[in-house]
């Protein structure tokens, strides 16, 4: 007999280390050592006096102690326990009691490529070659025609489950007043061996063109529905959608472990229709940018408690029995779920 060819379970595949992930805000990182999990490996994250990102093994070779318990000091990442230091490309380089006639340990931990990009620390875990590919970015973070705001997601769950349940928009009725849409119909769905791309036709009520139009996103009582498409793509690792000219959206996903999924969901807002705006000093349009940051984080919060909820039983429900089948109509899920175990298997 032949030998049975290896399917992983959606559910429990890994990741694809080889792709930039997102670990924290910019913002996040500071002067201190910050502890990040990224699929089962332990990082820290630190500045030197330049303000430069550095990422390495959260781990001290010493006594295997975990190096953010630390400090930083000139540069170098100091353990808590023996004051052990280590420089930017995870080397010894300071033992404070180190005798005369000893040599620094030899000792050497994992460096990881990282970046700052709109607004958020992106981070390759692979052992690949990191400039093959380029993190996706978010266009708009700088963009003055676009009010940003950020909510993080902290799933209890499989992030196969968390991107199913963006790549779904037939599951409105869960968040009544917090959805910008409603009606999406599945029209065409595209597929690439790192993306699935899917359009639904939908009613939306996210229309930014008069000053008085953004309060109807806090009023349901002054929504009116008006046809718009509604495009959502998978581009592995990470999701993002848009709804008409108006409403721009992303999901950067860093998956913690077969059942924790860490994510960030960036809203954006369009000003584009207030061309009297666009004519105002660079600074007035950033100072009004700056000042509306998070204005929608409520509206995103709101989808994520009800979003995390149904994730959560689901996640229960495969722990207590994982051959259970689910049937699923969404022609766009089995997609997802191909290029989730496709890119896990490379």
């Amino acid at each position: 007999m032949g030998q049975l060819e290896y399917k992983p379970n959606v559910r429990t595949c890994g990741i694809n280390l080889d792709h930039w992930y997102v670990v924290a805000r910019d913002v996040e990182v500071t002067h201190n050592p910050v502890s990040v999990t990224l699929w089962h490996h332990e990082i820290v994250l630190f500045r030197d006096g330049q303000g430069k990102i550095n990422a390495l093994e959260d781990r001290c070779p010493h006594r295997q102690v975990k190096l953010s318990a630390g400090k930083v000091v000139n540069d170098n990442i100091e353990c808590a326990y023996h004051g052990w230091q280590f420089n930017q490309e995870g080397s010894c380089s300071f033992v404070p009691y180190l005798e005369e006639k000893q040599k620094l340990p030899s000792c050497k931990i994992k460096r990881y490529p990282v970046q700052e990009l709109d607004g958020f620390i992106w981070l390759f875990p692979g052992d690949g070659d990191s400039n093959a590919v380029s993190p996706m970015g978010l266009p708009e973070w700088e963009h003055l025609n676009y009010i940003g705001s950020v909510a993080e997601v902290d799933c209890p769950g499989h992030y196969s489950y968390l991107i199913e349940n963006l790549m779904d928009m037939h599951h409105g009725h869960l968040h009544d007043n917090y959805q910008a849409w409603a009606s999406a119909t599945l029209n065409t769905i595209d597929v690439s061996d790192t993306r699935v791309d899917v359009l639904y036709d939908a009613q939306s009520y996210y229309r930014i063109d008069k000053i008085w139009s953004i309060s109807q996103l806090f009023f349901p009582s002054l929504r009116k529905l008006h046809p718009e498409p509604l495009r959502v793509s998978y581009v592995y690792p990470h999701w993002s959608s848009s709804l008409g000219p108006d409403f721009r959206i992303y999901c950067l996903f860093c998956p913690v472990n077969e059942t924790t999924t860490k994510a960030y969901l960036v809203h954006f807002t369009s000003l584009e229709s207030f061309w009297r705006l666009h004519k105002l000093p660079v600074w007035f349009r950033r100072f009004i940018k700056d000042s509306l940051f998070n204005a929608a984080k409520g509206l995103l919060q709101g989808l994520i408690v009800q979003d995390v909820e149904m994730i959560i039983q689901e996640q229960k429900a495969f722990n207590e029995n994982p051959l259970q089948r689910n049937y699923e109509l969404n022609r766009a899920i089995a997609k997802v779920q191909q290029l989730i175990i496709s890119q896990a298997i490379n």
